[in-house]
């Protein structure tokens, strides 16, 4: 039984877009676990639940009578209450419900019969029941001793830290049980043990709960429903955190197939309008824009899927460390960054987070701004309007000027300043050649000048010194020039182990394929473009678009044929010409609708994810051939000049 309902909800902020048309049930008994990246809305959607947040549009249906209540952030207690006080005082209403049941009690000990005395005893007794509340003073007392409250039991609790202050809000609220609880990052200020109490708490008294929490354990052992907040819209997941993973595998292998799809069929679409099909049928209309609506789409899909992709890896591998190890500092913070050179703009209004386990590539034409891009984040230049910031952390930088060697030192004296032949590389004390080794320098060169090796040579001294460094990120620019490809392969891997940032710029695709999660691309006038795609993938297809935005000659072949006329199509052939587009045209209704259910939670949650991949596969494989057999016939038709 749903207890709220949010229906086709839209909260925006100034011109950002927080969620659009978003609908969610809460029902009785469920504990759903609000999910997704920091900004994303959970806290929005959190307050819109609760009431205490208008939405632009939609509607909140609460049910008659019914209580919803948030944890606050900063709790506000009366000054002059304690612990026990502040607890108790949340329990009023239990607490007057217990004394008129035990009014009602005695009353019946009277007039065992009184209709009135019995209706009311029986709603008290199931209000009681609802909310365990018969034994309360026993259930303060061991919350307060779980929470590690009861040496402050009767200290005023304006008093108490911050922290504590919040254990006592958390502890007065799942003692009352509104019918809805909320809970912003419960487990914030509790240690394990407390947290396990919580979740047994949680468990006991079967609470319908909506909660939002960085702890993965917490979310597994408590959710009964994962809701996810991706681009202002919500996906629902049956289960806890190992039910979501999963269910994010299965969707995205779905949209992945979806994908495929759409690129042949797009493939299909551009030849047919290279053809220059144009009104033989009233489907054709409008297909120049349908076309193009395709390439949008074929275009955006794979830094999609890439980004889920990547999403759901880091998540799987978080799901199996401690939290505290894997919460990633923010390195860059890019606000609305512009830069100007001259007369040419080379960076507008961009905005953008690094952190520090991103492996980032930055990637355009030739002077379109990738390297001053580098030395903004360095601190070399400074942006001409917006806000760069940069947190505390130490830079590694590899520049084709190659600055940081003397051309007049050795080997031994570039890698041990201070004498000696040995070198500190990520806390291991080595052999200067043992590490200088790993860069293909045999023993020999250990006394050779700087000055004396070749450009790639010292490329190679220059990264292997850049990898002894202890830095937090890594700035490249171009540092596969004059390498060799064993070269490559070894600073590849010394990338892939690294424990902190990348930021490289680099023409070389092979490389940024390997070591690159996510792109920066200058698209010109300043525009970057943030892309999950790898780059052979945004590079193919940006060919593909070109080419199928040019209209293909008539080939000599399909000229000679018309001129000679005399063949025509069979009478087999001419059914299919008129019998196809409208079986063309109801399949393609029935992936329509396949796809908008694998779009919406309430949908794909019935049907059944898996049930619903199958059968746009089935319907999709039919598609293909009678797409291939009409294209076949419509060549077939103007070669002869029908």
């Amino acid at each position: 039984m749903a207890l709220l309902d949010l229906l086709e909800i839209s909260k925006s902020y100034e011109t950002q877009k927080i969620l659009e048309e978003v609908s969610l049930f809460i029902n009785q008994g469920e504990r759903i676990a609000i999910i997704g990246k920091n900004g994303g809305g959970k806290s929005t959607l959190m307050k819109i639940i609760n009431g205490t947040l208008e939405a632009d549009a939609g509607r909140r249906i609460l049910q008659s009578g019914l209580s919803v209540e948030m944890l606050a952030q900063v709790p506000v207690f009366d000054p002059k209450d304690t612990v026990r006080d502040a607890i108790e005082k949340e329990l009023e209403r239990l607490y007057s419900a217990r004394k008129s049941f035990e009014a009602i009690n005695e009353a019946l000990a009277i007039s065992p019969q009184d209709a009135v005395l019995l209706e009311r005893q029986s709603k008290l007794a199931s209000y009681l029941d609802l909310h365990n509340a018969w034994n309360l003073d026993d259930k303060i007392e061991r919350v307060m001793q779980e929470f590690a409250l009861k040496s402050f039991e009767h200290t005023p609790v304006s008093l108490l830290s911050g922290g504590e202050q919040r254990r006592v809000a958390l502890a007065g609220l799942i003692l009352k049980k509104p019918d809805i609880l909320l809970l912003d990052e419960p487990t914030n200020h509790l240690d394990v043990y407390m947290v396990a109490f919580l979740e047994e708490m949680l468990l006991k008294e079967n609470v319908t709960l909506v909660f939002i929490s960085h702890d993965r354990y917490f979310i597994e052992r408590i959710a009964t429903r994962s809701v996810e907040i991706d681009e202002c819209k919500l996906r629902s997941f049956e289960g806890g955190y190992e039910a979501y993973l999963t269910a994010k595998e299965l969707l995205l292998h779905a949209m992945k197939k979806q994908h495929d799809v759409l690129l042949k069929h797009l493939k299909g679409e551009e030849a047919w309008l290279r053809r220059g099909v144009k009104a033989r049928l009233k489907r054709n209309e409008g297909r120049k824009q349908r076309v193009m609506e395709m390439r949008e789409a074929a275009k955006k899909n794979p830094g999609q899927l890439r980004k889920i992709y990547l999403e759901l890896e880091r998540a799987k591998h978080a799901f199996n460390q401690d939290k505290s190890t894997n919460r990633q500092k923010m390195l860059f913070e890019l606000q609305g960054v512009g830069k100007t050179l001259g007369d040419k703009r080379l960076i507008d209004d961009f905005t953008t987070r690094i952190l520090q386990n991103d492996r980032i590539a930055i990637v355009g034409k030739n002077g379109a701004g990738k390297s001053t891009l580098l030395r903004l984040f360095l601190g070399t230049l400074l942006p001409d309007e917006g806000v760069l910031k940069r947190g505390e952390f130490s830079v590694g930088y590899f520049d084709q000027q190659r600055v940081m060697l003397d051309d007049e030192k050795n080997l031994l004296e570039t890698f041990c300043l201070n004498g000696g032949d040995r070198v500190e590389v990520r806390g291991s004390n080595l052999h200067v050649y043992g590490y200088l080794k790993q860069f293909l320098f045999p023993k020999e060169y250990l006394d050779k000048k700087i000055g004396l090796l070749s450009g790639g040579e010292k490329n190679r001294v220059a990264l292997a010194l850049l990898f002894a460094q202890p830095v937090d990120c890594l700035i490249l620019d171009e540092p596969t020039n004059d390498l060799d490809i064993p070269t490559i392969n070894v600073l590849e891997s010394f990338i892939e182990s690294f424990q902190g940032a990348v930021l490289v710029v680099s023409h070389d695709r092979y490389f940024v394929d390997k070591i690159a999660k996510k792109l920066l691309i200058f698209t010109g006038n300043g525009a970057i473009e943030e892309s999950y795609q790898s780059y052979t993938e945004f590079l193919e297809f940006e060919q593909d678009v070109a080419e199928a935005s040019t209209p293909s000659p008539a080939s000599p072949q399909a000229t000679k044929k018309q001129k000679t006329g005399g063949a025509k199509l069979s009478y087999k052939e001419q059914q299919e010409h008129e019998t196809l587009p409208s079986k063309i045209q109801t399949l393609e209704e029935e992936i329509a609708s396949i796809k908008a259910c694998l779009g919406n939670p309430e949908c794909y949650q019935k049907e059944g994810i898996t049930t619903l991949t199958e059968r746009l596969h089935v319907k999709e494989e039919a598609l293909e051939p009678l797409i291939e057999r009409f294209l076949e016939i419509e060549e077939k038709r103007e070669s002869l000049g029908l």
